[in-house]
């Protein structure tokens, strides 16, 4: 019983949509396995009528929907310019999202290729989600899907590896790369991988706009 390796787990989350195919697709093969996951959705996508049905669907299903921002045109961080930036690209999207939105109100800044630095938020951004009871939450895996939509799925794998509880980051867009989210999955499942729907605490640094952890780095100047 000592050389029993303990188990591995990963909470699946999706960036970027909804695209109405893309993410019907990525749908039927959670549903399929049983699989729930977060939905980090951009705001004025959900202005499409069918971008909205599919983020309905995604709820219905219990999959958790969560706000990306409303453009995710540049980076929170890198807003200097703009001093209602935090209502435009967050309040927004979280009133469009209201009757799909996760109680602890779900927000995930855009980071740019997936860096988690001081482009994440500026201190206006971060006050708002402070003040409106966000919850951030953050990721410690990034397979690059969009840069490799044929690939994504090893590296992903490898990233298993290197820690207890990943928390991944993929996107429902129309690269190709979700193709081959069926062999990603099954391939979790043969592992016995634990599939979960909550967050690795590490990764979670503000709750209901109480932070939780030092956010400093992910804030600039």
């Amino acid at each position: 019983m000592g050389d029993q390796q303990p188990v591995k787990r990963i909470t699946l989350t999706f960036d970027n949509g909804p695209d109405h195919s893309v993410t019907h697709h990525v749908l039927d093969v959670l549903a399929a396995r049983g699989v729930h996951a977060t939905f980090f959705v951009i705001g004025s996508k959900l202005e499409s009528p069918d971008a909205w049905t599919v983020a309905t669907r995604a709820h219905a299903e219990g999959h958790w929907i969560g706000n990306h921002t409303y453009s995710h045109d540049t980076p929170l961080g890198d807003i200097f310019d703009q001093p209602d930036i935090a209502e435009k690209e967050i309040g927004r999207t979280q009133n469009l999202l209201k009757p799909l939105a996760h109680p602890d109100r779900l927000f995930r800044p855009f980071g740019g290729g997936g860096q988690l630095n001081q482009q994440l938020l500026n201190r206006r951004c971060y006050d708002y989600l402070c003040a409106n009871g966000y919850t951030c939450i953050l990721w410690n895996a990034v397979p690059r899907d969009w840069e490799h939509p044929d690939g994504w799925a090893e590296r992903a794998l490898a990233e298993l590896r290197i820690r207890a509880w990943t928390l991944l980051v993929l996107h429902d867009i129309d690269t190709g790369a979700m193709r081959h989210l069926e062999y990603f999955l099954d391939r979790l499942l043969e592992m016995e991988v634990e599939i979960r729907q909550d967050f690795p605490s590490d990764c979670v640094p503000m709750v209901r706009g109480r932070t939780a952890q030092s956010m400093d780095q992910y804030i600039s100047s």
